[in-house]
């Protein structure tokens, strides 16, 4: 399956549009070690009022929903230390946040961080978090169906714009886990 280039109107390469990123996202993919070339990363130009997953596949097309992923900040407690953690799933699932995650993380207690720590820790804007870019340090746990896709729509960093990623090129990400069951309908 090629990349669902077509259903937008401005598609680049992602290294060609390092200016119009997010400073992590932009030296994620200035960076990008993976065996997946970063110029198969794609930006694709879209209106930031759709940035919602369900707003988005109304306007772009519902066929999207199955190339569609979010990525999501969660925050691990345990014994009066937290761990900020990515979990990138599929749109049309929602994060194992109580069962998978946090025994992932060997957490005591898990739950999606604070709106403004998501922001503030990422650098990047709620609603366009993406796990390309994202601090060294955080685990990111994709579920393994994202990694089974062709290809992927997933945040910019950015309410405007999204990524098109080659599916392989998430396990590739630093301290990537693939998980099975991360997802769940």
């Amino acid at each position: 399956m090629r990349a669902p280039i077509g259903h937008f109107d401005h598609a680049t390469a992602a290294p060609d549009c390092l200016d119009g990123l997010t400073r992590p996202v932009a030296d994620g993919v200035r960076h990008w070690r993976g065996t997946v070339p970063a110029d198969q990363i794609v930006y694709v130009d879209t209106d930031p009022e759709w940035a919602d997953t369900a707003t988005f596949v109304e306007h772009y097309g519902k066929e999207l929903l199955d190339q569609s992923a979010n990525c999501v900040v969660v925050a691990g407690k345990r014994g009066g230390e937290t761990t900020l953690a990515a979990c990138v799933v599929l749109s049309a699932t929602r994060v194992d946040v109580n069962g998978v995650v946090r025994r992932q993380l060997g957490a005591r207690k898990a739950s999606f961080a604070p709106m403004d720590t998501a922001t503030g820790e990422s650098g990047m804007e709620y609603g366009g978090i993406t796990p390309i870019g994202l601090p060294g340090d955080w685990p990111v746990l994709v579920d393994s169906a994202v990694v089974e896709l062709p290809y992927v729509l997933v945040g910019s960093g950015r309410r405007r714009g999204k990524l098109l990623v080659p599916g392989k090129a998430f396990a590739e990400l630093p301290n990537a886990v693939v998980l099975e069951g991360l997802g769940i309908a």
